[in-house]
């Protein structure tokens, strides 16, 4: 028999995270317990915003999903700045929160906040596990929204109760599929050649840089393409590094923004 905290964290080991930033409370402190038996390094922190944005420094610089884990009600929306920070910026997070148990939310209780509500507008998905036979599914379907399409941060609130509930009998995918979900990977070939003609017809183009250059690892195509067509390349604050900032292509008066 496995309690949810515990699932919770075999998930996170099948998932590959090696590293979490939080900072504990009691909502989270079954998660805390049985951390100690599992190979993932707790980074602790002194403030949960803090947390949210070491995480989001980790998934900035790793290229992995940043993964934080905060308690219930001050906890919970301490963390909303670093949400919509990674939000605005599509970084990869998940968000662990705690909450109370699943009979007292709506009944102002001790530290309850409507996180999930809160969040809403700064995640690109949240949800609230009501029982724990779907906490697999639903933290699979989270790393799977958060490092997919366009990224960004997912918020997953656990209420206590869900926590400390035992099961022998789950299972973490190996894959999923979302019927509402399903980002476009492939290209409009029409669209691309209309800007193509568009900077061949052009007298005096520039690339302006943003930050998808570096999430999509495309260093080397914005090299090549700004090389072969001989147009200068300046960038926004979140491109830095995109493109050599010595070579002589790049417009050493960069655009901040």
């Amino acid at each position: 028999m496995k309690t949810g905290a515990e699932i919770l964290l075999e998930c996170l080991v099948k998932e590959g995270v090696q590293h979490i930033f939080g900072y504990p409370g009691g909502a989270v402190l079954n998660i805390y317990h049985a951390l100690p038996k599992y190979n993932i390094e707790h980074i602790l922190v002194r403030h949960e915003q803090a947390a949210v944005h070491a995480a989001d420094g980790y998934a900035r610089s790793s290229g992995k999903v940043g993964v934080a884990l905060v308690t219930s009600g001050p906890g919970a929306t301490n963390t909303v700045t670093g949400i919509a920070t990674a939000y605005m910026d599509s970084i990869p997070l998940v968000i662990f929160t705690g909450q109370v148990p699943t009979k007292l939310i709506g009944n102002d209780a001790f530290q309850e906040a409507d996180i999930v509500g809160i969040t809403r507008p700064c995640t690109k998905h949240n949800y609230l596990v009501k029982d724990v036979k779907y906490l697999p599914k639903i933290i699979k379907e989270a790393f799977y929204i958060a490092n997919s399409g366009r990224k960004g941060p997912v918020l997953v609130d656990l209420p206590k109760d869900v926590l400390v509930s035992k099961t022998k009998n789950y299972n973490y995918p190996d894959d999923i599929t979302m019927e509402s979900y399903k980002p476009t990977y492939s290209c409009n070939m029409k669209q691309i050649k209309r800007v193509l003609n568009a900077i061949c017809q052009s007298k005096r183009p520039v690339l302006y840089i943003g930050g998808g250059v570096i999430l999509s690892d495309a260093y080397d195509e914005l090299y090549k393409f700004a090389k072969k067509l001989t147009i200068p390349v300046t960038s926004t604050l979140m491109a830095l590094g995109a493109f050599p900032g010595t070579d002589e292509s790049f417009n050493c008066h960069r655009i901040k923004i």
